[in-house]
């Protein structure tokens, strides 16, 4: 069977972790974000390694959530929780709240506090829960054909789990990402902050690997001192009270979906999002606007 996340030594003091579902696009299970998180504290826990790497394999960084996986709260069981979360076996509201406080919430907090530098290598298509795997990373390099985007709006559902829109773009760029479905190009994505490098896609891993090592050349301590100053800057500036509020919002409109159409999201987004383009890489608006 088909490892779904890979760990290599990139280099001395570096690790690599490898998405590794290419025939999904990466798209995230929950045995994939259990197996991801597994890396991610035997990289912590291991004393050489001084930097990690996400990468992924296939044509694209992640599709984000993977709709196939069935009943999400019934695939929970077969997983003991690493966080505080509990009551995902409970009906209605209360357990797929617990459930996302767990692997969307709760993992990504894990992840953007693991006191080692981090550094996301995205390519291609990095959709809706894919950016709950670049953004908690310190440092993220893109390779030039790298597309980001959010479609929860078109599925009734005010963002993904992770709420960094406005401190990845601004506030004006992260509405237009939401309520449009903007795809932010690499770009653009470095013109705006959210990525640190743009680099042609033959050279990603490369360049990343190069960053790494020149990062892995300073004090494990002073990294992990520095990356827990800057990261108190915005927890300072109450960017945790957000996140906190826009994920209430996110399950109210769980909540109402399920109450108006039986099912979590808005069943008829899908059919709209595949109308209007945007699954082959389109933006409508954008082009007639090109247009005239």
């Amino acid at each position: 069977m088909t490892e779904i996340i890979l760990y290599e030594t990139a280099a001395p003091n570096v690790a690599r972790i490898v998405l590794n579902r290419p025939e999904t696009r990466n798209a995230q299970d929950t045995q994939l974000l259990y197996a991801l998180n597994a890396a991610y504290d035997r990289a912590t826990q291991d004393e050489t390694v001084k930097v990690i790497i996400t990468a992924a394999n296939g044509p694209h960084f992640s599709s984000g959530h993977d709709l196939r996986e069935g009943d999400p709260l019934a695939t929970q069981d077969g997983y003991d929780p690493v966080t505080t979360a509990t009551g995902y076996r409970r009906a209605g509201a209360e357990g797929r709240q617990a459930r996302e406080e767990e692997i969307y919430t709760g993992f990504c907090e894990r992840w953007r506090n693991i006191p080692k530098p981090m550094i996301a290598a995205v390519h291609g298509r990095c959709s809706t829960g894919g950016l709950m795997l670049c953004w908690p990373t310190d440092i993220i390099i893109a390779s030039d054909d790298a597309v980001f985007e959010d479609v929860t709006v078109m599925l009734g559902i005010p963002g993904a789990e992770m709420f960094m829109h406005p401190y990845e773009l601004g506030a004006r760029k992260a509405k237009e990402m939401l309520f449009a479905g903007a795809h932010i190009g690499a770009q653009e994505a470095y013109e705006r902050g959210m990525v640190n490098r743009v680099v042609p896609r033959a050279q990603l891993a490369e360049i990343t690997l190069a960053l790494a090592q020149q990062i892995a050349l300073r004090p494990s301590f002073a990294l992990k001192l520095a990356k827990q100053a800057v990261n108190n800057v915005q927890d300072a500036a109450g960017r945790h009270a957000a996140q906190a509020a826009a994920f209430a919002m996110h399950h109210l409109a769980h909540s109402h979906a399920m109450e108006v159409f039986g099912t979590p999201v808005d069943p008829g987004g899908v059919n709209k999002r595949v109308a209007s383009g945007y699954t082959k890489g389109e933006e409508p608006w954008r082009q007639k606007a090109q247009a005239s």
